[in-house]
C-alpha cells in the first residue's frame, strides 16, 4: 500500500494527489464542488456530529479527540478498507477543510489507516 497523505482543500490540485477524498462531515466553505476536483466524499468516515462539537479545534483537547475518533473508526471497517484498497492501486489523498494542519481529523484517519494495514 501506497503511503496516504493528507491535504487542506483550499490548497492547489496537484496530479501527484492521485484519488482525492473529502473527509469531512460538512462541505467546506468558499470551494465549488468543480474546484475541489474530488473523486469522492466519504462524510461518513468523519467524526461524529458530536465528537467534532467537542473537539471544536481546541488543540488541548487532541489527545482526547484522537482516541474517541479511532474509536468511531474501528465501527467503520467497510469504509477503511475500501480506501486501502484504492492506495493499493494508486495514491490517495485525503481531503480536509481545518485550518491547524497539525491537530485535525486527517493526521488521526491517516495514521489509522496506515497503521492498521496488514
Amino acid at each position: 500500500m501506497r503511503p496516504i497523505n493528507i491535504k487542506r482543500i483550499y490548497e492547489e490540485v496537484s496530479k501527484k494527489d492521485g484519488y482525492r477524498v473529502l473527509i469531512d462531515r460538512l462541505w467546506p466553505r468558499g470551494i465549488s464542488k468543480e474546484e475541489a476536483k474530488l473523486d469522492e466524499w466519504i462524510k461518513e468516515i468523519a467524526p461524529s456530529t458530536e465528537l467534532r462539537k467537542w473537539f471544536d479545534h481546541q488543540e488541548e483537547r487532541f489527545p482526547a479527540f484522537a482516541k474517541r475518533y479511532e474509536e468511531e473508526l474501528n465501527t467503520k471497517n467497510d469504509h477503511i478498507e475500501r480506501l486501502r484498497g484504492i492506495a493499493e492501486q494508486q495514491q490517495v489523498t485525503l481531503i480536509y477543510s481545518a485550518k491547524n494542519i497539525h491537530f485535525n481529523q486527517a493526521v488521526v484517519l491517516c495514521n489509522y489507516l496506515n497503521k492498521t494495514t496488514s
